[in-house]
């Protein structure tokens, strides 16, 4: 099949729409018609450098769309199904997923060049074989997956907030309910409230925190925040340091989130400063993968206030558990998606949608395919 999509012919160089070629479904394999695709952050880092990948690369690892055809032993979706890909495929038997922690799957292993865990590349340019971006590539219209990256969902759910339980909001979410493990009357501090961010503070509210801080140095973002359930905001950590002291009476913060774009020593020095006694830092955001990020810290105080860092892929969600409750969720009123959406793009138009990401207008900006 003939498509076209956005990608990355080597690390430096901007989004290129391409004619591809795309592989028809083998054994365990599923071609999808892509709808939605979200602009995550995590493309704009591939942009850079794609560390443990290569390039050319097909761009996008957040979307929905509609199975075309499916190969040989596929039993989890079938042609006509409406799907959300799943950046971190599971495939339900490793010892990760057995355990639990299907966020760690095994088949995951070469999300970094796009291969899929057949052995085959989805796509092919100018007679390369090439992968997508997390075994996804849905900045193509149309994209071979593996179907442990496929996650079913229900012929009338809207595709487009669909789009964003691939990513944004359960790593969001899960990184504040799971990975932190916040409880009702914490006090909480979200670093960095766009698409990721928001959802920690959604997770926060949901199960119970006393308060939020949500910290961004945009006032959109902050003001933002606020609606999805953030009780108080700051422009800085050091602000927010001084507010989680005050609001758990010289305590600090039950739990800190850091979702910025970039992970930085700096930031996170003042993320250290929020966490209290007994706390959890939790790290979502990702160093840029030229720069080498140090994390600095005070040995006594981790030691005797029995202090906690917590790494966070995904949130710690299982894909096929925490999307489909997440949509429930959504779906009974608990839980804000079509207001993350600030403004839709078309495939032309990617670059003008990372631009805004940069400049802080957008929460979630959504590329509309066809």
């Amino acid at each position: 099949m003939r498509t076209h999509g956005a990608v990355l012919r080597d690390a430096g160089t901007d989004y290129e729409v391409v004619e591809l070629e795309v592989a028809e479904p083998g054994p365990g394999e599923v071609l999808v018609e892509m709808a939605y695709a979200g602009l995550c952050h995590s493309d704009e880092h591939l942009r850079k450098a794609n560390a443990g990948g290569r390039y050319p690369i097909v761009g996008g690892h957040e979307g929905s769309g509609t199975v075309l055809a499916v190969g040989a032993g596929v039993t989890r979706v079938q042609a006509g199904d409406h799907v959300i890909t799943s950046f971190l495929p599971a495939c339900g038997h490793c010892r990760w997923c057995a355990s639990g922690r299907s966020n760690l799957c095994d088949v995951g292993a070469t999300i970094a060049t796009g291969q899929l865990p057949t052995g085959t590349w989805p796509f092919t340019l100018d007679g390369e074989a090439l992968g997508g971006y997390c075994m996804v590539g849905a900045f193509a219209r149309h994209t071979l997956l593996s179907e442990y990256s496929c996650v079913r969902i229900e012929p009338w759910v809207p595709m487009d907030t669909a789009a964003l339980l691939s990513c944004s909001v359960p790593t969001g979410w899960g990184s504040a309910v799971y990975a932190g493990g916040v409880k009702p009357g914490d006090t909480v501090v979200v670093i960095g409230t766009g698409g990721v961010g928001v959802n920690a503070v959604q997770g926060a509210a949901h199960v119970g925190a006393a308060h939020i801080v949500a910290v961004d140095p945009v006032p959109f973002k902050r003001e933002f925040a606020t609606t999805v359930g953030a009780t108080h905001t700051a422009e800085d950590t050091r602000t927010a340091a001084d507010l989680a002291h005050q609001l758990s009476h010289g305590v600090g913060a039950d739990v800190v989130v850091l979702t910025t774009g970039e992970l930085d020593a700096e930031t996170t020095k003042g993320a250290v400063r929020c966490v209290g006694k007994g706390g959890t830092l939790v790290l979502t955001a990702l160093a840029g993968i030229a720069t080498e990020t140090t994390l600095s810290l005070l040995g006594n105080p981790i030691t005797v206030f029995e202090q906690r860092i917590q790494g966070s892929l995904f949130g710690g969600c299982n894909p096929f558990h925490d999307i489909p409750a997440l949509l429930r969720m959504h779906q009974d009123g608990q839980l804000e998606l079509d207001s993350l959406i600030t403004r839709r793009y078309s495939i032309e138009e990617l670059r003008q949608g990372y631009a805004d990401q940069a400049a802080g207008t957008t929460i979630r900006g959504l590329l509309v395919h066809g």
